[in-house]
């Protein structure tokens, strides 16, 4: 096996000195902490009157509370198909104003069809990567669950993290998938005690780590070399150029 002698001394010819950012523990330190409640923002996929993963929502959002966060929860319901309107609708605004207002997020989704429903996607597919300056997702915590009527499965969670991991979020490792939700709720949506009420503790104890861990830094952690380049005034002047905006 070719083993070149390290470290490297034949320089990164590809490399832009400018943007070139070294990476240390200084740089993420929290210049100014945060005092105010960690900020969460839950989702659901479901508009039946009697919805698990709204309930499932419910629990994640108690218990969060209970461990010092602030929790918006937001209602699906009057919310148009992406694309069927514009921006500016109410219920865009609202969605786009508590993603940028909030730290932490957890998407819950029933399973249907393999797959997270259309209500979920909907909610995710009007967060834009981009509003201008303001990226309404990158950077913030995540924590993905599920419910389902059958046994257990993780494809709906599977399909958000893959979500989250386009959006630019720090989807936590932990997770939850409730099989039988019909079985694990009672007449008055609380979740019943055992293993699977545990499993969502755990989830919600590991995004409130997560998220005060990077909320301060989550600015460093996300930013990224090419984007550095992209904004540079030279790039950005090539870039219309070459797009016909305007003239060299």
């Amino acid at each position: 096996m070719d083993k070149p002698r390290q470290p490297f001394t034949d320089g990164l010819p590809n490399l832009s000195a400018a943007h070139f950012v070294v990476p240390t523990r200084a740089r993420l330190e929290a210049v100014k902490p945060l005092t105010h409640a960690p900020r969460f923002l839950i989702l659901y996929g479901s508009l039946r009157v009697r919805s698990f993963s709204r309930f499932l929502a419910y629990e994640a959002a108690r218990l969060l509370e209970a461990m010092g966060g602030e929790v918006r929860i937001y209602d699906a319901h009057g919310l148009p198909l992406p694309d069927d309107t514009t921006a500016d609708h109410p219920k865009v605004q609202e969605l786009r104003d508590l993603s940028i207002w909030s730290e932490g997020q957890v998407w819950v989704s029933p399973e249907r069809h393999g797959t997270l429903t259309g209500v979920m996607k909907s909610q995710i597919d009007w967060l834009p990567l981009s509003e201008g300056s303001v990226r309404p997702t990158q950077g913030r915590t995540l924590a993905v669950m599920q419910v389902s009527g059958g046994s257990q499965s993780f494809n709906a969670v599977n399909s958000l993290r893959i979500l989250g991991r386009w959006m630019r979020m720090i989807t936590i490792p932990n997770q939850s998938s409730v099989p039988m939700a019909y079985k694990e709720f009672d007449e008055a949506g609380r979740m019943k005690p055992g293993p699977l009420y545990e499993r969502v503790v755990d989830v919600c104890e590991e995004l409130m780590k997560f998220t005060l861990l990077t909320r301060e830094r989550a600015d460093d952690l996300v930013d990224r070399y090419s984007e550095r380049k992209e904004r540079a005034p030279e790039r950005l002047s090539a870039v219309a150029a070459d797009i016909g905006f305007v003239k060299r």
